[in-house]
């Protein structure tokens, strides 16, 4: 039977990105930074990347991190702390709000009362426009509710279905940034790898990538 790390330590995930280049990612880096201008924070996606691989997104540029899950935010910021803007992705729990309220700047997926009780930093909340079980997030009908039990939100986030099309993506962004301004919120976390330059069209302020960096 396995047996979980303990604390400090990294997970080992099948899906890993082994050998990051830093060359790679630099070219890759500053290519989508071109095509969304200065005005998109491009967050780092690191739920895949190795620890020591860290070191090579640092020589490539990028200043944000995105990690989904609080243990391995702990093994990651414990060697590079210093070098990058942390923010958390991932599903946020309530029992892991401390780790993330101490070495993150910006959690993106805020999405219960019991989380926004312990939550202390900037956040944003994960809206789940696509109805589907598998994701997280609020339906849009408990958003309004939601918005008065954390005075520090800064904005809204979504995952839309995986799709090999972009632009099937763009309803759910147009509607995210419809509801953004509604409640006058100003931060839109959406677009990945698959179809950020969607998101970018239609408002997002921040776009969360993994493997289009990553990839040679």
């Amino acid at each position: 039977m396995s047996q979980n790390p303990g604390a400090g330590q990294s997970r080992s995930y099948p899906n890993r990105t082994r050998s990051v280049s830093a060359e790679t990612v630099r070219e890759n880096f500053e290519r989508i930074r071109t095509e969304l201008g200065p005005d998109v924070t491009i967050v780092a996606a690191t739920k895949y990347v190795e620890v020591e691989d860290l070191t090579a997104l640092a020589k490539a540029g990028i200043e944000v991190v995105g990690e989904n899950r609080a243990q391995d935010l702990e093994a990651k910021h414990a060697r590079h702390g210093d070098i990058f803007r942390w923010h958390f992705i991932g599903h946020l729990q309530s029992r892991k709000a401390k780790t993330v309220n101490e070495l993150c700047e910006l959690c993106h997926s805020l999405s219960s009362e019991s989380a926004a009780r312990r939550l202390t930093i900037p956040a944003l909340v994960e809206v789940n426009l696509s109805g589907e079980e598998s994701k997280s997030g609020l339906p849009e009908n408990e958003l309004e509710a939601f918005l008065g039990l954390y005075d520090q939100v800064r904005g809204l986030m979504t995952m839309p279905p995986e799709t090999g099309d972009p632009e099937a993506s763009r309803p759910y962004f147009k509607r995210l940034r419809e509801l953004t301004e509604r409640y006058g919120l100003k931060e839109l976390s959406m677009g990945t790898s698959q179809d950020y330059r969607v998101a970018a069209d239609e408002g997002a302020t921040m776009v969360r990538l993994g493997s289009v960096l990553y990839a040679l």
